[in-house]
């Protein structure tokens, strides 16, 4: 099964934007307070104050109401890290680890609410796609950081950034929604001491 494909066209005048982004946060609601399994066009278009007509005439289903969600929810992620990525482009070493890595948990902890929509309610088979997609334009940030730096081990930049940013993915994640009994600065020291030592294996 394809995954759904968000609008049924990219919305030019300024009304049809609006309406689209004001179906886009009602589904956001709806997710939140209600779950994937009880959200339907209905309740999305009851919550924007529109008629179900209304929301299909930019949307085929509640699938692709919720897949433009996601997307919405990744473009603001992906735009975090580079801004992290971006603020960060003079350091090196534990600076730059540390400062991105702060920067993306932040902003999961700040979204943690439709993070666990987003990981554990969603049906992976249509929304893995877009999620691949954000892991890919971070990995290629994280590849062109690794690039400029000196080589701290004989590894060709993007294997370690396909590792990198899974494995902080991974644990940043699992560190929200989990909400382990650790200290956030000690999880945060201890990530950095994890990268660092993959990265630069002479530190530690």
């Amino acid at each position: 099964m394809p995954p759904p494909s968000g609008p049924r066209k990219t919305p030019q005048q300024e009304r049809s934007r609006r309406m689209v982004e004001r179906i886009v946060e009602a589904a956001h609601e709806v997710l939140l307070t209600q779950g994937h399994d009880a959200a339907s066009t209905n309740r999305i278009a009851r919550q924007a104050g529109i008629s179900p007509g209304s929301l299909y005439q930019y949307f085929d289903g509640k699938e692709a109401v919720v897949a433009a969600v996601v997307e919405h929810y990744s473009e603001e992620l992906a735009a975090r890290i580079t801004a992290s990525f971006t603020a960060n482009t003079g350091a090196k070493g534990e600076s730059m680890v540390r400062g991105s890595i702060e920067a993306l948990l932040t902003a999961l902890e700040e979204n943690a609410a439709f993070l666990r929509v987003v990981v554990e309610g969603l049906p992976s088979v249509h929304h893995r796609a877009r999620l691949a997609a954000l892991e890919e334009r971070v990995t290629e940030l994280v590849s062109t950081y690794l690039s400029a730096q000196p080589p701290g081990r004989d590894v060709e930049s993007p294997v370690a950034a396909w590792l990198l940013v899974r494995t902080v993915e991974q644990l940043t994640v699992r560190y929200v929604l989990d909400a382990p009994p650790i200290a956030r600065d000690v999880f945060v020291s201890e990530l950095v001491r994890l990268v660092l030592g993959y990265l630069e294996p002479a530190r530690v």
